[in-house]
């Protein structure tokens, strides 16, 4: 399984249109049960500058308050159509060594390479992440964040890549010291209820707290998260949060422009994709061969 693989023009025009699929049930989905979101990152940028996906692209974000995030859970378990997509989230009995929730489209082959050795769903996936309030208190604030970084750390249980060599020896020492997977299931599931404790109604601001760096640190006016815009994508109405131009700016500075060819590559660390045939088809060949960790899982 090459280190090198790029999923190919072609490729990666079939997992967009898969992804708008999913997007466009799950916002059909979102619509009938009265539960808010907002596309996040590139999907927001694509809304924003290209009306549709960013060309180089391979996937979808959104995010939601947290209230409509645990609600989406449970409503999905009780209306979704769960042959046609796969709800897919780090629990007691499996870990996706990510630390949002995800549908999943299980006629598709899209196989991260961190998770290579699991035996899980590895449909091309649609990501959902929770936006939190954000206490007012600078004692509570930095406790959120301490709690924040104990939930990533040991709910994704993989060593990472992109945060420097000592965030990873750090991480790594951690999971030494707790090699037992039901405690750290008991240390995030706690860390999560710290984290999201606040209430929503009553917040002034809130705050991403789902793994990266950057972002956790951030915080917004809630109003900016109150309600939603429209934008055309790929010929369909869909939302971004009403401050999207401030949130968006004050993350990634000028979205609006395109970046430098050099930059305009898949960000995914993928280790094989095939948008025509179902993962299944490539157990114990692309993915889940034996017992051997792959790609810093713990």
């Amino acid at each position: 399984m090459s280190e090198d693989y790029r999923i190919s023009d072609e490729e990666l025009k079939k997992g967009q249109q898969k992804m708008l699929d999913m997007l466009l049930y799950f916002q059909e989905f979102c619509d009938k049960h009265g539960l808010m979101f907002y596309l996040h990152g590139g999907a927001a940028i694509g809304a924003v500058r290209e009306h549709g996906f960013v060309p180089w692209d391979d996937d979808v974000d959104v995010l939601m308050p947290r209230p409509d995030y645990e609600k989406f859970e449970k409503l999905w378990e009780k209306y979704g159509d769960k042959d046609r997509y796969v709800f897919c989230k780090t629990n007691e009995k499996v870990n996706y060594h990510h630390p949002c929730a995800s549908l999943r489209d299980p006629s598709t082959t899209f196989i991260s390479s961190y998770n290579q050795n699991l035996d899980i769903c590895h449909g091309i996936a649609f990501e959902l992440g929770p936006v939190d309030a954000c206490p007012d208190s600078a004692v509570k604030r930095f406790f959120q964040l301490f709690y924040a970084f104990v939930f990533v750390l040991f709910n994704t249980q993989r060593l990472p890549n992109n945060k420097g060599k000592l965030f990873r020896g750090a991480s790594y020492i951690m999971y030494k010291l707790v090699p037992s997977k039901k405690v750290r299931y008991k240390i995030w599931k706690f860390a999560e209820r710290k984290i999201s404790q606040y209430s929503w109604e009553n917040a002034t601001h809130v705050c991403e707290l789902r793994g990266s760096i950057k972002f956790m640190f951030k915080k917004y006016p809630k109003e900016w998260f109150d309600s939603v815009v429209y934008f055309d994508f790929c010929g369909h109405k869909v939302p971004l949060m009403k401050g999207y131009d401030q949130y968006l700016s004050g993350i990634f500075g000028n979205y609006k422009k395109r970046p430098p060819k050099s930059a305009q590559i898949p960000k995914h660390d993928l280790a094989f994709s095939d948008m025509d045939r179902p993962y299944t088809y490539y157990k114990g060949i692309k993915y889940f061969p034996g017992t051997k960790d792959v790609g810093g899982a713990m």
